[in-house]
């Protein structure tokens, strides 16, 4: 039966295609993040400059996200994704000028991640809505999980071949970066799916706000969106990575990249089996016990000082994340109707946004404060802390037992 059902999904010819727009386009994504932190790190040596870099995404995506929903879901969405997509070329062929040129500055770098921001608020809602017109209804928890391994897939190679590319200059990882950007751009637009006909009531503060009533009204959707918002918040040391490289694990930029595709093959290897055998019982309480775990594997990568324990802290680290996303994900799909898909999902990506950029300020101003150790150790016990507390802020989240 399940073989059955993993045959079928794999037959969804315009699902696989935009599954493989979105490999390509993360894989990019996680090349340009790569050079770009190491060359702000290369320009000025400075854990608030890093942290600086997550806050001028944040802001703009925060900003635009509620308006991108809105948009999302009035508009084609798979063309919304494929501009995100010709956009973060423009970028990399910029950074390629500007390296090339001796004009790539930190503050040029900043600017572009202001562009970075405010492409993120519309690719996430745009690529979450447009999953589900891929696939069938029964289908779409493993549609999700295998999105996922798509994704850690490019989380992966994206960061190792960036690290391996940067080694022969900031230029050639910008190039491949703009490339594979492109092809993901047009995979995208070769995608053929039935465009619902979006409401005809004009645009108004009501209609803009809609997914964050809905999400309000909705304690399961609530809960899990803001246990993620906190647990990677406090958690996560992603910014901070580029200092552990070069100077606590001495491990330099091929290191960098092999620790920024740790949590990914964590991820990877999780989103496989979530992908064979969906959670089916008790999905609740496992997604507070992978936050919890998340936390803990935290605080061993913070204390360690051993390049082979890092990379497997950071691993578990992913796995345990992937669960949160698969369930989270699945949930809020499963019980958004299609009208307002692009809303509630703009809804998680403020989360989203919010757990990982301003998370990689929280991260880059306390480290400047504690230490990157204190600063992550910090972070990995405060995420263990949430994982509890939810037991008790949201018991109808704790209490879910199945998906459907």
């Amino acid at each position: 039966m399940v073989k059955t059902k993993l045959a079928e999904l794999f037959a969804q010819r315009q699902f696989v295609r935009f599954w493989l727009a979105r490999v390509a386009g993360t894989t990019a994504n996680q090349m340009l993040t790569v050079a770009v932190a190491w060359q702000m790190y290369d320009i000025t040596s400075s854990a608030w400059d890093l942290g600086l870099v997550g806050l001028f995404q944040f802001v703009p995506a925060l900003l635009m996200a509620l308006p991108a929903g809105h948009l999302v879901d009035r508009h084609h969405r798979g063309r919304i994704f494929a501009a995100c997509m010709a956009t973060q070329a423009s970028i990399a062929l910029l950074l390629v000028a500007a390296t090339h040129g001796g004009f790539a500055t930190r503050e040029l770098i900043l600017l572009i991640s202001v562009v970075l921001g405010v492409v993120r608020a519309f690719q996430m809602p745009a690529q979450q809505a447009l999953t589900p017109q891929l696939v069938a209804h029964e289908l779409l928890p493993r549609a999700i999980a295998l999105s996922s391994s798509g994704v850690q897939a490019a989380i992966i190679c994206g960061p190792a071949l960036g690290g391996v590319l940067y080694a022969a200059g900031a230029t050639t990882v910008y190039v491949c970066g703009a490339l594979l950007s492109l092809l993901s751009c047009a995979l995208t637009l070769a995608v053929r799916y039935l465009q619902q006909r979006a409401t005809a009531s004009p645009a108004s503060w009501r209609t803009v706000f809609a997914g964050v009533a809905y999400v309000w009204q909705r304690q399961v959707l609530l809960g899990a969106m803001s246990l993620d918002l906190f647990a990677v918040l406090l958690g996560g040391a992603t910014a901070l990575l580029p200092i552990y490289a070069r100077d606590i694990l001495h491990s330099g930029p091929v290191g960098l990249g092999l620790l920024r595709s740790a949590p990914a093959f964590g991820a990877l290897a999780m989103s496989l089996v979530l992908t064979r055998w969906p959670l089916q019982r008790r999905v609740g309480h496992r997604l507070l016990a992978a936050v919890a775990l998340f936390g803990a594997a935290t605080v061993v990568f913070g204390v360690s000082t051993h390049f082979g324990l890092s990379l497997a802290a950071l691993a578990i680290t992913g796995a345990a994340d992937t669960i949160s996303v698969v369930t989270r994900q699945t949930l809020t799909q499963l019980e958004t109707p299609d009208a307002m898909r692009g809303r509630v999902a703009s809804v998680n990506t403020i989360f989203i946004g919010a757990s990982n950029q301003l998370g990689e300020f929280e991260s880059g101003a306390t480290a400047a404060l504690l230490g990157p150790q204190g600063s992550v150790i910090l972070g990995g016990i405060g995420t263990v802390l949430v994982a509890l507390s939810w037991l008790r802020l949201f018991p109808a989240l704790a209490q879910r037992d199945r998906m459907i």
